[in-house]
């Protein structure tokens, strides 16, 4: 029988990343989101190399404020909500779908309201929304597990950042496995 990749697998054609709401009024107070932002950044310059898209949203950035540094670099013009539910965004995520791209990588916060709000809706569209672990928080831990318990009884994918990087490339043979690997030493080891 010849080899036949799992549909499970994350693949760079199906794949897309959402940033949510990693702004400069609410990162300061979330205790882990430093580590949030550095391996959002990773991922995404994993994603620029491999042609993956992404985009960010700000909630009500009047009153919150705009990306942190250096996510506002990436995202000079994120999309602006009221909603807590990300999906309400509809510029980049309508242009996904229409490409293809039903796998769609979550980083940001707070997992029990906007990440989880915006998992649920995206569910509701038959897509496969993936949480990347390292890269969503909340300012409660014990509200973090709860929202991550429950998108796991959902059958919601909740893996790490070097997982999904490492399920993109497939193979060390591909020709970017020697650039994704310096950034996967550099922020994960």
């Amino acid at each position: 029988m010849p080899y036949q990749a799992s549909s499970q697998r994350l693949s760079v054609s199906r794949s897309a990343i959402l940033v949510i709401d990693l702004q400069e009024k609410l990162v300061p107070v979330i205790p882990s989101a430093d580590h949030v932002v550095q391996s959002t950044e990773a991922l995404l310059m994993v994603a620029e190399l491999l042609e993956i898209p992404s985009a960010a949203t700000v909630q009500y950035p009047k009153g919150l404020g705009g990306l942190v540094e250096p996510l506002d670099e990436w995202f000079p013009e994120p999309e602006e909500k009221l909603d807590f539910s990300a999906s309400v965004c509809r510029r980049e995520l309508d242009r996904w779908i229409d490409a293809g791209r039903d796998q769609i990588l979550i980083c940001g916060i707070e997992t029990h309201i906007c990440v989880l709000q915006t998992v649920m809706d995206l569910l509701q569209e038959s897509l496969q929304p993936v949480i990347v672990a390292e890269a969503v928080a909340a300012y409660g831990g014990w509200e973090h597990e709860l929202a991550i318990d429950q998108m796991k009884a959902l059958g919601v994918t909740i893996t790490s950042a070097e997982s999904i990087i490492y399920q993109w490339l497939g193979t060390a043979g591909h020709p970017q496995f020697k650039a994704i690997s310096k950034i996967v030493k550099s922020y994960f080891r």
